[in-house]
């Protein structure tokens, strides 16, 4: 048998071994995760794995090895989802979110928009902008911000309406209607 006969030979053996594990690690991986679309990627990250080995000592338990190494996969796997919270996350949906796109137009029109309320915001009086901040932006309950600005619940309230007034009649004049 020649060289290249040789090669010919473990590469087919290899290819052969390949395939079988493929089968058993999408097996293994289907019975333990719930996106099917997962599997896959998860298999390659084992491979990618068994390629990557860092030794030249040899495996000597082949089976066992693939099973540490895929385990770690799953593991590594349940680790990203739970500290990205996967869980949470919502598909896109075209007709559900919308399909417009946003041209530099609508972008330009946003900053103006942007840079003249905060314009608008910094025309009111300090306690009456710093009212609208505590509960627009950073989402203060009314008595919060009482407390913190040593007023009444009554005062915080009166403060808010006098800025979403002013800010929506400043914009309605700036935007014509």
């Amino acid at each position: 048998m020649s060289v290249n006969q040789d090669v010919r030979a473990n590469q087919t053996t290899l290819e052969r071994e390949a395939v079988s594990l493929r089968r058993w690690l999408a097996a293994y991986f289907r019975r333990r995760v719930r996106n099917e679309a997962d599997i896959d990627d998860m298999v390659q990250d084992v491979f990618a794995r068994l390629v990557a080995r860092d030794s030249i000592q040899p495996v000597e338990n082949l089976g066992g090895y693939v099973l540490k190494v895929a385990f770690s996969v799953l593991t590594d796997r349940a680790r990203r989802s739970a500290s990205h919270m996967v869980a949470s996350h919502i598909v896109l949906d075209a007709e559900r979110h919308g399909g417009v796109e946003i041209d530099p137009e609508r972008v330009l029109c946003g900053k103006e928009d942007l840079n003249c309320a905060i314009a608008i915001l910094l025309s009111l009086s300090e306690r009456t902008r710093t009212v609208f901040v505590l509960r627009r932006l950073e989402g203060y309950p009314y008595q919060k911000i009482a407390l913190h600005l040593r007023i009444s619940v009554s005062a915080v309230e009166k403060h808010m309406m006098r800025a979403i007034q002013h800010l929506s009649e400043e914009m309605e004049k700036r935007n014509g209607a």
